[in-house]
């Protein structure tokens, strides 16, 4: 049996048949594989998941397809993205192609169509890194660029101290990991052993958190500090 390929994939189709078959396919040959019937509840599970590759039908409801890729690269042009359409109109074609697409798929799609189309997109994450940005995307809008070490809301930047920055970076840069106090302490005031800086560490976070979305910084009670990104 092939082994799954590391990978997770969104699949956005409004009609329960055909989105139930290929993703019964997906399933067979990628690591995790979301589904969503129209364009708000895959825009929520992009946010929550962060899947690896996207297929998406032009003609959903709420969000159509190009208005949820839209949204989606307004922050993120890493994540690949599969368009599938039941029309071949050229208007959509060149909106969907600037949208940076790795494939634009008329329909009826077959399974070796599909496939080839996704050979693409794992080539692609497999083979090349995308040297922009690394963005960490939060809850409400929140991203965090780990190369400038700036946090946005929609697009906008929040204005950090230059401790709040050190914090924020350094609990970010192991979202999994729980940061002890003293390793928190430790890397902001290395050079500063004079006094006691529970406090002054406490009043950071407390700063930190009114400019971040509820909960993202938790307290691990006795323990230090961890991020929750969902």
């Amino acid at each position: 049996m092939e082994n799954k390929k590391p990978f997770d994939i969104l699949f956005v189709e409004d009609e329960d048949a055909l989105r139930e078959n290929y993703v019964r396919y997906l399933k067979r040959h990628f690591r995790n594989v979301y589904e969503a019937e129209d364009g708000e509840k895959a825009y929520k599970i992009y946010k929550e998941k962060k899947p690896h590759i996207l297929i998406i039908d032009i003609n959903i409801p709420k969000i159509n397809g190009l208005e949820l890729l839209r949204k989606i690269r307004e922050y993120d042009h890493t994540t690949k993205a599969i368009m599938l359409t039941a029309q071949s109109g050229n208007n959509d074609l060149l909106e969907a192609v600037s949208l940076k697409l790795t494939k634009y798929l008329i329909k009826p799609v077959t399974r070796d169509e599909l496939k080839g189309a996704l050979n693409l997109a794992v080539d692609e994450l497999s083979n090349f890194d995308v040297l922009s940005k690394k963005i960490l995307f939060l809850k409400d809008q929140f991203s965090w660029d780990y190369n400038s070490r700036e946090l946005f809301q929609n697009n906008e930047p929040i204005i950090l101290t230059n401790k709040e920055r050190k914090i924020l970076s350094l609990i970010l840069s192991n979202i999994s990991k729980t940061f002890t106090y003293d390793e928190i302490i430790y890397y902001v005031w290395a050079d500063d052993n004079d006094e006691d800086k529970s406090d002054a560490l406490k009043t950071i976070i407390k700063n930190l958190r009114k400019k971040l979305p509820y909960d993202t910084i938790v307290n691990v009670y006795g323990s230090g500090y961890k991020i929750e990104i969902t």
